[in-house]
C-alpha cells in the first residue's frame, strides 16, 4: 500500500471518551440560586442592576432579578467539558440566541446533540438548547468544539 492510500490517523484516539456518533446527545440540569449571580457577578463585574437590584428588576418588565446569560449560557459549557463530547473539549464557535430570560429559582436544562463530526480532528458540530422547568427554550443554536487529547488519569 502506498503512503497516499493508507487510512488517516483518527483524531479522536487520545480523547477521554473517544469519538461520539452523530445524534449522540447529554444534558445537564441545575436550580439557578442568587448564589449564582452573586458569584458571577463577582467573577465578571456584571452588576446590571437587571440580575443584582430586586427592586429595579422587579420594575423592568421582567419583573424580576434575571440571570445573566453567562451563567445560562455556562452551563452548556459544563455538559460539553464533562459530559458530549467530554474533558478536554472547548468551544472554537458559538452562535446562540437569548430566547426567554432564566429566572433566579428556575431549574434550568442544558442539553447538546452531535450534528457533525470530523474523523481525522475531534471537532464537532453541535445543537444547543437551554430549556427551564416548563419546558420553554431560554437559548439555542449551534456551536463547534474541539476535544484536545489528554493523557490518562492515573
Amino acid at each position: 500500500m502506498s503512503e497516499n492510500n493508507k487510512k488517516q490517523p483518527n483524531g479522536w484516539i487520545d480523547t477521554r471518551f473517544g469519538m461520539p456518533s452523530v445524534g449522540s446527545t447529554a444534558e445537564r440540569s441545575k436550580n439557578v440560586t442568587l448564589a449564582d449571580i452573586e458569584l458571577f457577578s463577582a467573577m465578571t463585574g456584571d452588576r446590571n442592576p437587571l440580575h443584582t437590584d430586586k427592586k429595579a428588576a422587579e420594575a423592568s418588565r421582567f419583573g424580576g432579578l434575571i440571570v445573566q446569560g453567562g451563567v445560562t449560557s455556562g452551563m452548556l459549557n459544563a455538559v460539553v467539558a464533562e459530559e458530549l463530547p467530554g474533558p478536554g473539549t472547548v468551544f472554537l464557535s458559538v452562535e446562540w440566541k437569548f430566547i426567554k430570560a432564566t429566572y433566579v429559582g428556575d431549574t434550568i436544562t442544558a442539553c447538546v446533540k452531535v450534528l457533525e463530526l470530523r474523523e481525522d480532528k475531534p471537532i464537532c458540530t453541535i445543537e444547543t438548547v437551554v430549556k427551564n422547568q416548563h419546558g420553554e427554550v431560554c437559548l439555542e443554536g449551534k456551536a463547534v468544539t474541539y476535544t484536545a487529547s489528554l493523557t490518562p488519569v492515573e
